[in-house]
Formats: structure tokens, sequence, C-alpha cells
């Protein structure tokens, strides 16, 4: 018998987390790595005075750049009567890793399309909603109120939370994270760059859309590179249409950083969304990847371009969660679902009439 490192590393007792040999750790880890994910959580959850730490001590880490990580605070309640995805209760998707839509594109019904835009309009409004409370001072945990709040007024679940155990309802990203930054008690500062990314589940559907927002006054370069990232996105968008393949999807992106003396993240990428919060097809949006396959009239998608100031690769925070620069430099995020119309592309998530108007560009 043996137990594997990482069940050591979670101090998981022996009864449950050993195994006889390689083959047969192999056989039992779709049942198994659910048992990771639990003690994670329970990492996660330490309680002090109320409040939810990352861990109950600053953990020794080799931090990249000058954020760290702050409280957070309690799980948010959803009200009853709202529908609730298969991990809201447990934390744990069911129906999502084993449904066949993860290898093949699924091409909407009529019926779905309308219940996608629906959805989606309401995302984007939400996000809106968290737009308006952006500024110097305010916590990233208030934004994630806002955002919480907004989306059970509307009658909608919000999707990260505890998706995997994620402890809040939507992911704030600020100066050098990635992507999945956990909304905490640290107060946005004048200068800051902050991303926020909202999905929510309504009506049997998911929607999807990010951006990234100045915080006061913000340097020139941090300016220039959010600009960058919002064309790649657009850029993207403006090639969709059926006959298109998606990895041509990341040639336009990286053509556009790199011109910009930026680099695109590889190790995360855009996704089909509808049913599912994941599945098919892969969106990749650096040059010479291997996405397979052709869009088609039908298919929803989104595009989430992460676009950073220095090296492309990327570390993550001891949360499990929070995913950084390497070198500690800014990055920026922005993201759209799109649908595939027999013309070119619809985006689900647009700009209404009542956006903010926050990025200078579009004035």
């Amino acid at each position: 018998m043996f137990g594997a490192p990482k069940c050591v590393e979670l101090k998981l007792p022996r009864e449950g987390a050993s195994f006889c040999t390689q083959d047969c750790f192999k056989a039992s880890w779709s049942s198994h790595k659910a048992v990771h994910l639990k003690a994670k959580c329970r990492r996660l959850d330490r309680t002090r005075h109320g409040k939810v730490s990352r861990t109950a001590q600053m953990p020794h880490f080799d931090w990249t750049g000058p954020l760290r990580p702050y409280p957070i605070s309690k799980k948010r309640v959803v009200p009853a009567g709202i529908e609730l995805p298969d991990w809201a209760v447990d934390g744990i998707p069911k129906i999502e890793p084993a449904s066949d839509l993860q290898h093949v594109v699924e091409i909407k019904s009529a019926e779905k399309i309308a219940r996608m835009r629906e959805t989606n309009r309401i995302a984007r409004e939400v996000l809106d909603a968290a737009a308006r409370v952006v500024r110097p001072g305010v916590t990233t945990d208030e934004i994630d109120a806002v955002v919480h709040e907004a989306t059970i007024a509307a009658g909608a679940y919000p999707s990260p939370l505890n998706y995997h155990f994620f402890p809040k309802s939507c992911c704030t990203s600020v100066n050098e994270v990635i992507c999945h930054g956990i909304p905490d008690a640290r107060k946005l500062e004048d200068g800051d760059i902050v991303n926020v990314d909202i999905s929510l589940y309504y009506k049997g559907v998911h929607g999807d859309l990010n951006e990234t927002f100045f915080v006061g006054n913000v340097d020139e370069a941090s300016q220039q590179l959010v600009k960058c990232t919002y064309e790649c996105l657009e850029k993207a968008i403006a090639i969709v249409k059926p006959g298109v393949r998606f990895r041509e999807i990341g040639e336009i992106i990286n053509r556009h950083a790199t011109m910009s003396g930026l680099s695109v993240v590889k190790s995360y990428c855009g996704h089909g969304i509808g049913d599912l919060f994941h599945c098919a097809p892969n969106i990749p949006h650096y040059a010479r990847n291997k996405a397979v396959g052709v869009m088609k009239a039908g298919q929803t998608f989104t595009i989430e371009p992460m676009i950073n100031a220095g090296v492309w690769r990327d570390r993550m925070w001891p949360d499990g969660w929070t995913d950084v620069t390497a070198d500690g430099k800014r990055s920026a995020q922005f993201e759209h679902t799109l649908l595939v119309t027999e013309t070119g592309v619809e985006v689900l998530t647009a700009r209404l009439p009542t956006s903010p108007k926050v990025f200078p560009w579009l004035n």
C-alpha cells in the first residue's frame, strides 16, 4: 500500500487514501479527486472571528509582485426558489466532467439560443453594476457583494459560487493577477487595475463575461495594456463566422499583442458554454495552437484573452485559485460570450446603451 504524495501533503487519513499499486490509484482517480477537492476546501474555510481566510497565517511563498492575500468573508446566501447548478450544495460538478459536450460542440436550438440571449444580457447588467462601484477605497469583497445581490435579484445563480469550492460569487483579479482572484478585504488603491469576471446560471444555461477597469488615475503603461487587451478581443470577434477554424483566433490575438510588446497567457483558454459552464470547444488565445474544429452556426463559446505586460508564464498562489504573472508585472483580460450566426457572429454579452462609459477609447 502507498499514499500518493498529494494525499500526504493534504494530510488525508490513510483510510481511503492508500492504494495497492499505481494502477489501482489511476483506476480510482475519477472518484478520489473529489476527496482532494474537499480537503482543499477545508484549508480555504478556516474560520477566525467570523472571517474566512485562505490560511491561518500568511503562507511562506515566493510572491511574484506586491499584491498579497487578505481575509475572505463568509459565503453569501442564495435564497430559496433560485435554480441551482449541481455544484451549489457540495461544490462538485457532476454532469459537466462526464458530458459528451466535452468532446462535441453543441449546435443550439432556437429555443436554447433565446435563453442564452436572456441569461447573457443579465450577466452584462450585473457586470455593469459592478463597474459602477469600482473606485479607490472599495474592497473587492464589496464588489462581490454587489455582484451577488444583483445576480439573485434577477433570479439567477452566480455560477462561480462553490464551483469546485470557489468561495465567492465572482472573480476579481487585481494588477498582477491573471485570473480567478478571490474577492477579499483588500481595498482598491489609486492606480490599480481590476478585472471583474461575471458568470451566472439562469433558466438552465450559463452566461459569462469580464472586463478590466481602471481604479482612479492609472499609469500610461497600464492604460495601454488594458486598451490592447480590449482590442485583441475585438479583433478576434471580427473573424468569427461559419467555416473559420477555432485555432485562428489565437493567431489574431497573438499578432496584435506581440506587436505592442505584450505577451499572451497560454495556461487558460476560452470555452464552450450553455447548459454546461465549461465545455467544447477550447479556444486558445496564443499562436500555433492545436485547437481542433471549425465554427458552425448555432455554437456558443467565449473568447477571453489574458494579456501580460511581461512574460506569459504564470504561477498559482497557495490558495489554489489566484493565478499571477510569473514576473509580477500586470495582466489584463476581456471576455464575451458569442453566438455563431449564419452570416457571422452575435455578441451575447455586448455592452448596452446604459453600460457605464469607463473606457476612454469608446467615448
